[in-house]
């Protein structure tokens, strides 16, 4: 990894951060998402992390984030906002290697296979309903979220609440507990837990003959919040488990809420008795924010800053920042710490001065990333395998499928979607021309899974992603 700094000093301090990571992640995971496929650079009154893709930032953002910022609180002696933001340029220096070792540790991690402790105590949920910020295109979520910690007739349950990254999905699973713990009704059981982790804990309890312990824990909760369900695709004894915990807990009348990144029935490799469970109650979608919520959002973060941020300024930023709410949130940051440590007013030149490159990468709603997840999610794989040499025909489907959605709903040409998914422009040429004769002549699509051949029409695959994808 190179360090990016204006002076040797900051280049020092860099290579602490750096340093301080490495030791405290190990050199082997150090080395697999960090060492080719980020860039550090030190700016003005804050670290920015850039990475090779949205994948790998997303992986590092839930898996590395509290490392991260403890290296930075070590290299510097104090603690600042660490943003992490997408070079596609760094791909380039990734070899198919490191690639595919990413693959590896993300199927072992969702396999129950690389963690020695997998039930590390409860985390401390930061999100609360009351500052999740409603507009038209959460509001719905948002309702139900709230008639769930409050409504003892279970009109909603499950709740299935599925949306891209960065929308606000973990905000409101997150808020659900903190409403039902606020409480203080110690008769009141409840857990959050990811996908993953159920899956490690599980994986877990069976080595060490702790099944009926682990089954104890989960069928006795009076409230399962499990985010990223999605991740419970293509393992079947987890599944499996998972489906006998969901009866306990709902034949016991309690309740059930859970987060993907698509739709129940575009989760492929999930049991057809779960994905039925999951439409048995409410799935609801959260869509990007519109600008009017967008300005929302941003009015009440700045509030919390040093530096006085006009409503001129967010609007220019609503009208840029169209994604997710974490490039709302980043980019705010970085321009209230540049304004900060100016001690100068924030105007709309600066504001386009300091994001330039911030906003060249997020002016549109869908990105890369959001194909990835979703196409990766129908098809049981992981958005490290569409990045990394695999050719198996699941992967090549996937692969082709979040080319072509790429190419056209998003601005990204040949050669800067090849950049972003480590392959060269004419792989993605390859993949697009096979994927629109297939289309032309109707064709069908063909790949195994753990139950079976699998086949489905590519127009109807097709349709099925873009009615997913936020393209308004």
């Amino acid at each position: 990894m190179t360090v990016t700094a204006g002076a040797a000093r900051a280049d020092n301090t860099g290579r602490a951060i750096l340093a301080s990571l490495a030791d405290r992640i190990g050199p082997q995971k150090f080395n697999v998402w960090f060492r080719a496929s980020t860039r550090v650079e030190l700016q003005d009154g804050h670290v920015k992390l850039n990475v090779a893709n949205p994948f790998v930032g997303s992986w590092i953002d839930n898996h590395f984030m509290s490392d991260l910022e403890a290296a930075v609180r070590t290299g510097l002696g104090r603690a600042v906002p660490v943003l992490i933001c997408v070079d596609p340029k760094l791909t380039g220096r990734l070899r198919k290697r490191q690639l595919d070792n990413q693959a590896t540790q993300v199927s072992r991690s969702t396999s129950g296979s690389i963690r020695a402790n997998p039930q590390p105590a409860p985390p401390k949920l930061r999100h609360k309903l009351d500052t999740f910020v409603v507009g038209e295109s959460n509001r719905l979520a948002y309702t139900a979220a709230v008639s769930v910690t409050g409504r003892p007739d279970r009109q909603f349950n499950p709740l299935f609440i599925h949306g891209g990254c960065g929308l606000g999905k973990t905000h409101l699973l997150q808020g659900i507990c903190n409403a039902v713990d606020s409480r203080h009704d110690r008769r009141i059981r409840w857990r959050y837990v990811s996908g993953e982790q159920f899956t490690n804990e599980f994986v877990h309890a069976i080595k060490a003959k702790r099944l009926e312990a682990f089954r104890a824990t989960y069928r006795k909760l009076d409230l399962l919040a499990i985010d990223d369900v999605h991740f419970l695709a293509a393992k079947r004894a987890t599944q499996e488990e998972f489906l006998h915990t969901f009866n306990t807990i709902d034949a016991a009348g309690k309740q059930i809420v859970m987060a993907s990144d698509a739709h129940p029935k575009l989760v492929g490799q999930l049991a057809e008795q779960l994905v039925n469970r999951f439409l048995s109650g409410m799935v609801v979608r959260v869509d990007p924010p519109d600008h009017a919520t967008r300005v929302k959002i941003l009015r009440r973060w700045a509030a919390e800053l040093p530096v006085a941020i006009g409503t001129e300024i967010l609007d220019y930023i609503a009208q840029h920042v169209r994604g997710n709410v974490r490039e709302l949130e980043g980019a705010l940051t970085t321009l209230g710490a540049v304004a900060g440590l100016g001690n100068q007013p924030v105007t709309v030149q600066m504001a386009s001065d300091v994001l330039a490159e911030h906003l060249a990468q997020t002016d549109s709603a869908l990105t890369l990333g959001d194909i990835e997840n979703l196409v990766a999610a129908y098809f049981g794989v992981t958005p490290a395998d569409l990045h990394s040499s695999r050719r198996t025909r699941i992967v090549s489907l996937a692969r082709m499928f979040a080319m072509m959605l790429a190419r056209r709903h998003t601005p990204m040409s040949f050669p800067e979607i090849g950049r972003a998914m480590g392959k060269n422009h004419s792989s993605v040429i390859l993949a697009v021309q096979r994927l629109e004769k297939l289309l032309k002549e109707n064709g069908v699509c063909k790949w195994m899974t753990p139950s079976g051949l699998k086949t489905a029409p590519a127009r109807r695959l097709l349709a099925m992603f873009q009615e997913q994808l936020p393209l308004g």
